[in-house]
């Protein structure tokens, strides 16, 4: 599976300098510099190069700095990886290229330009400041029929937790919980209900929820006594 391409090709990056984290905005991966701005780089995993790796490259590319299209390597070395026009193809479109082996090593086909010209800034900044909200790094790239854990539905598991105690006052949850208010009042899951004016509690989605991403309790204290 794709997902087999992910830490290889994130291992990489980190050598590299870059922070990586998996399924961002559609992209298999997104990886950001320290820089400020960060330099921002996009890659696409697939288990073959073929057509398809490039067209999905070519939709991301005005929104990074740098587009790798990454795959397996094939056997015996018949892939596109050795077919001089998809080399070609790459470098005149500024795309790398990136080729994993069995073992989990990854191979630079070909290099990309030092950076692009950025086209589509309002997407990029969507793709860093979903990056940078993002806990850790809990999807692996590549993954396709499980939901996506985006920062949005992290700060909701979080809510979710504190409700799992009994009914919450949002002001409370907010020093521990920014954006508490406005997750509470769209209730995009379907895991909230209003108590009364500024309560809500756990409906039977919300616990069925926790049980598949079990959460850390939160020391609301602790946060309240740094504030």
């Amino acid at each position: 599976m794709e997902t087999a391409l992910y830490l290889p090709v994130k291992r990489f990056l980190e050598k590299l300098g870059f922070a990586v984290k998996g399924e961002i905005g559609g992209c298999d991966l997104v990886a950001l510099s320290g820089d400020e701005p960060p330099i921002v780089v996009i890659g696409e995993l697939k288990l073959s190069f073929n057509l398809e790796l490039v067209l999905q490259a070519i939709d991301r590319a005005g929104a990074c700095d740098e587009v790798w299209l990454a795959a397996k390597l094939s056997a015996r070395g018949r892939g596109r990886e050795s077919d001089a026009r998809y080399r070609n193809l790459c470098r005149r479109l500024g795309f790398g290229m990136l080729a994993v082996t069995n073992t989990g090593d990854v191979e630079v086909i070909v290099k990309p330009p030092t950076t692009s010209p950025r086209r589509d800034p309002k997407k990029r900044s969507r793709l860093v400041a979903e990056h940078r909200r993002r806990q850790g790094d809990p999807a692996v790239g590549g993954s396709t029929r499980a939901p996506i854990m985006t920062a949005y539905r992290q700060q909701a598991l979080a809510c979710a937790s504190a409700l799992q105690r009994g009914p919450q006052r949002v002001r409370d949850l907010k020093p521990a919980i920014p954006d508490a208010g406005k997750i509470l009042l769209h209730n995009v899951y379907g895991w909230f209900d209003r108590a009364e004016r500024g309560v809500y509690v756990l409906t039977d989605a919300g616990h069925a929820a926790l049980k598949r991403w079990p959460q850390k309790p939160i020391d609301f204290s602790s946060v309240t006594g740094s504030l």
